[in-house]
């Protein structure tokens, strides 16, 4: 017997569970529901507020160029994952890549970073979402009392707007897959609609004289004054401070990359494609494709409508989309932006949260979380137990508790996926050259690299904080590993005989 961090979970082992009665996930997707995803998930809280903080914080006119660098890194991630799905179409995304390739301490670790991606990623927008509510009302109803979205109760203020876009969509999700897509393409047709408006009106206020300088000059001095809010990289070379110049550039790259965050949430939902090995690639890389070409026309607008000093602001005094429409004397667009970014943000949300529940589900599946929950609903075909929990525990964490500045978290938990998922598409192909793959990253080793190399530089003009939080965060994932997955294990009980290969009656005997 092997050492048990390092023991794999066969391709083989990994497509039989997905036939395991009680734990079938439904077959109800096609190429169409998985772009819906992908582009519901991704045009959200990006487009309607980080790209204009970003703009008046670090980047400039030159936020378009932290965009397309934050694209460029996705795009050879998105080629990965797309391999990698079309060949292992099961739930779980990274998880499951990183079991079948590296073993299963760094597929814990992988689990538990997407648990950082999406659920702390669905609260944070949620928060969003309650935001834009209370700023909708207002801008209809201008005598409307403060902070209509917050109630105190017994002493503790909640957040009701957040808990309420929470339960929404996690009814929907548990409901059914299929009706979840249904629902994210009638939001999602809204929110595009709004993002074309803004893009289309926006084209005639530009005044070109905002463009100029395009990658502004430094402020704030070179390296004094470093504090752990300062980049990772900054801190380590004593580079440049990030409020604007190239460092500025590339600081924002790291931050809107939180804009892309989604796409990968289409390979969680490999095992409910009617055919993964076609329909999973186009669904990735034809989502990414479109919200790409939509954010940087937007950034080129928003720089042209505003000079990027007049966008800067931090907390309260953040601006986002709607302010610069009111900058130009359009107090009408306010309304409508509202609209969509309520729009765009629900849909952020459910997707999150599907994505979550199909992760989790994979884990415990294989024994690395409590085997029960991963049962699926014979009705609706959905992980529908665990759905509510998840749901209860974003609404929880959205209601009652202040989240700021935890896209930057998220953001360093998806790139450390990534760079695993890169590094996986290329051991698997020494592995295993046999399996059947619907598609193949072109150019041999050479993206996968490149991804790698991408997404580390990165993460590493994340801020010192953001990595500080990260690593205590997963320090509490290798306790919780230890404690519980590595002796509950399902590949480790078969190596130890306790259950056989497959065997639906050892359902409910493990815990």
């Amino acid at each position: 017997m092997g050492n048990p961090l390092l023991r794999t979970k066969s391709i083989e082992q990994s497509l039989a569970d997905t036939d395991e009665p009680g734990h079938q996930l439904r077959k109800d997707l096609s190429v169409r529901d998985l772009i819906v995803f992908g582009v519901a998930v991704v045009i959200g809280a990006g487009i309607f507020t980080v790209t204009v903080s970003q703009a008046g914080n670090n980047a400039g006119p030159a936020i378009s160029l932290s965009f397309v660098m934050a694209a460029i890194t996705c795009g050879l991630a998105a080629l990965c994952y797309a391999e990698f799905a079309s060949t292992v179409p099961v739930a779980g995304s990274a998880y499951t890549f990183g079991y079948a390739t590296f073993g299963e301490f760094l597929a814990w670790i992988l689990g538990w970073d997407l648990i950082l991606e999406f659920a702390v990623g669905a609260a944070t927008v949620a928060k969003g979402w309650s935001g834009y509510l209370d700023n909708l009302v207002h801008s209809f109803f201008p005598h409307a009392p403060k902070d209509i979205n917050s109630v105190s109760i017994g002493g503790i203020d909640l957040d009701w707007g957040a808990v309420a876009v929470v339960a929404l969509v996690t009814t929907l999700l548990a409901i059914g897959t299929k009706l979840s897509s249904r629902f994210s393409a009638v939001i999602t047709a809204i929110k595009i609609g709004v993002v074309l408006l803004v893009i289309v009106l926006g084209f005639f206020y530009i005044k070109t004289a905002n463009y100029t300088p395009y990658v502004p000059p430094a402020e704030g001095g070179g390296g004094a004054h470093k504090s752990v809010d300062s980049s990772l990289f900054s801190l380590i070379t004593g580079a440049g401070n990030t409020q604007y110049g190239w460092y500025g550039v590339l600081a924002a790259a790291s931050v809107v990359f939180f804009a892309f965050i989604g796409f990968d949430v289409v390979a969680t939902t490999a095992e409910e494609t009617r055919n993964p090995k076609r329909d999973i690639p186009r669904g990735i890389l034809g989502s990414l494709a479109i919200v790409t070409v939509l954010y940087v026309l937007v950034t080129v607008v928003v720089s042209g409508m505003v000079d990027y000093r007049r966008l800067a602001g931090t907390g309260k005094d953040s601006k986002n989309l709607a302010d610069v429409f009111a900058l130009n004397g359009v107090t009408w667009a306010e309304k409508v932006i509202a609209i969509g970014a309520l729009a765009g943000l629900t849909t952020v949300v459910m997707v999150l949260i599907l994505g979550q529940s199909r992760v989790l589900f994979a884990m415990c599946r294989d024994g690395l979380l409590p085997r029960r929950m991963a049962r699926t609903s014979p009705r609706f075909g959905t992980p529908a137990r665990l759905t509510v929990m998840i749901g209860v525990a974003v609404a929880v964490v959205a209601g009652l508790f202040p989240i700021h500045r935890l896209e930057e978290m998220v953001n360093v938990g998806t790139l450390f996926a990534f760079v695993v998922v890169a590094g996986a598409v290329m051991v698997l192909r020494r592995t295993r050259p046999d399996l059947p793959r619907g598609f193949v990253v072109p150019g041999g080793p050479v993206i996968p690299i490149l991804a790698i190399l991408a997404c580390a530089w990165l993460m590493l003009n994340l801020s010192a904080l953001t990595w500080i939080r990260f690593v205590v965060w997963m320090a509490i994932g290798v306790v919780v590993y230890f404690l519980y997955g590595q002796r509950h294990s399902m590949v480790g009980r078969r190596e130890r005989g306790e259950v056989p290969a497959w065997d639906s009656r050892t359902d409910d005997t493990i815990a």
